[in-house]
């Protein structure tokens, strides 16, 4: 799968050349790819395919049976006189949304930092999480949270990525990955049963075994502002933020 998703290695890769192992339905599977599919709290990529001739929109990327499946609109955009056609064999160029890519990345490396200052001042541990480019949330176990804690941690957050902190992704064997306090900040969850795992590390703030794109640096996520914070249950809060 690493050497296929080339999104794991980079997140900056904008665009990628490919070819077509099949095609059902207007479900896409390519040989590599750099779109990200839905997952870990994440939407997933849109953009577009172009074969010679066509133009097809990514509406929806998801993982299917170890593949990655790109669900295209059913109308292609004719691009000349050739028709509208996209085979196994084709090699196609494929464009992610960019705009709306670096906004996901911008709000999930915020929300990491977010939970890794929340995890090192009260052992918080994250119970689900839902990203998207105008605001996201995070629930966590943390029992009758103040406004004014929450929005302490924000604060802190905040600073923390004034720092200009260069942003580590690399792989580490299971073994030794699991080794590391923290890397599993899901509760009651442990990555799936792999034998390397995926590390982002904010040196001094968050280390995470993850799988999502992120920023090269904590100076390009913005300034956090909370939204709200709601009550979900016993030991499950929820906030909402957005990035300025």
């Amino acid at each position: 799968m690493k050497e296929s998703a080339l999104y794991l290695e980079d997140s900056y890769i904008k665009e990628c050349d490919a070819q077509v192992v099949s095609v059902n339905d207007g479900k896409v599977v390519l040989d590599k790819t750099c779109f990200y599919p839905r997952g870990g709290g994440l939407p997933s990529d849109t953009g577009k395919i172009i074969v010679t001739g066509s133009e097809f929109g990514v509406v929806g990327v998801v993982k299917s049976e170890g593949q990655i499946v790109h669900e295209l609109n059913q109308k292609g955009v004719a691009l000349g006189a050739e028709p509208l056609a996209l085979k196994t064999g084709d090699h196609v160029k494929c464009i992610i949304d960019w705009e709306r890519r670096y906004k996901l990345m911008r709000m999930h490396t915020a929300a990491h930092a977010l939970v890794g200052i929340m995890n090192k001042e009260a052992s918080v541990l994250i119970t689900g999480n839902q990203i998207d480019t105008d605001q996201s949330r995070i629930d966590f176990n943390l029992e009758n949270p103040t406004r004014e804690l929450i929005e302490e941690y924000v604060r802190k957050t905040n600073e923390a990525l004034k720092t200009n902190v260069e942003i580590k992704i690399y792989f580490l064997p299971r073994e030794e990955a699991l080794k590391i306090p923290g890397v599993v900040k899901l509760a009651g969850a442990l990555p799936p049963e792999i034998k390397e795992l995926r590390i982002l590390e904010i040196p001094g703030i968050d280390i995470q075994a993850d799988g999502g794109p992120h920023v090269k640096n904590t100076n390009e996520v913005g300034k956090i502002e909370l939204i709200k914070l709601e009550n979900k249950g016993k030991n499950n809060r929820r906030i909402y933020f957005k990035l300025k």
